[in-house]
C-alpha cells in the first residue's frame, strides 16, 4: 500500500524532530478508481448507505517485515442501493476521518467487489496489506 504524500511528509516532518504527529483513528473506506499518493482519483460511493469504517490498532497486526495486515474483517454498512453504479470496488483506502479527511494510504483489494443494493460489503482477513512506500 502506497503512503499518500500527505501521511509521508507527516511522517519525515516527525522523524527529524520539527513537529509531533499523533496517529489519528484510521478510517476504511473503498475505491473503485485507482488512487494517487496526492490524494486524488478516490472515486469511493457516494450514496445508498456508503460509510468509511473506523478501526482501531487491534484490527491491525503489528507490522513485520515492513508489512502490516488486517487481522480483523473490516465490515461496511449494508448497501442500500448499488455502490458506484454497480462497479467493483478494486482499492480500499485508509483516510483520518469518517468523511473528508487526508488520505493516508491505498492498496489494491485482495478481492475486487461488486456492491449492489442488499450486500453488506467486507474486506477480509488479511485483505488489505500496508507497506510504507
Amino acid at each position: 500500500m502506497p503512503i499518500s504524500t500527505y501521511l509521508a511528509n507527516k511522517l519525515l516532518d516527525h522523524q527529524v524532530g520539527k513537529t509531533a504527529f499523533t496517529m489519528p483513528v484510521v478510517h476504511v473506506g473503498l475505491s473503485s478508481t485507482t488512487p494517487a499518493a496526492g490524494g486524488s482519483g478516490v472515486t469511493e460511493p457516494s450514496a445508498g448507505g456508503y460509510a468509511r469504517v473506523a478501526t482501531t490498532g487491534a484490527t491491525w497486526q503489528a507490522a513485520v517485515a515492513g508489512i502490516s495486515a488486517n487481522v480483523a474483517a473490516i465490515t461496511f454498512p449494508k448497501a442500500t442501493a448499488d455502490w458506484s453504479g454497480g462497479s467493483n470496488m478494486t482499492f480500499g483506502v485508509l483516510y483520518d476521518a469518517a468523511t473528508g479527511g487526508n488520505l493516508l494510504g491505498y492498496a489494491p483489494l485482495a478481492v475486487a467487489r461488486n456492491v449492489l443494493s442488499g450486500d453488506t460489503p467486507f474486506i477480509d482477513v488479511n485483505g488489505l496489506n500496508i507497506t510504507l512506500s
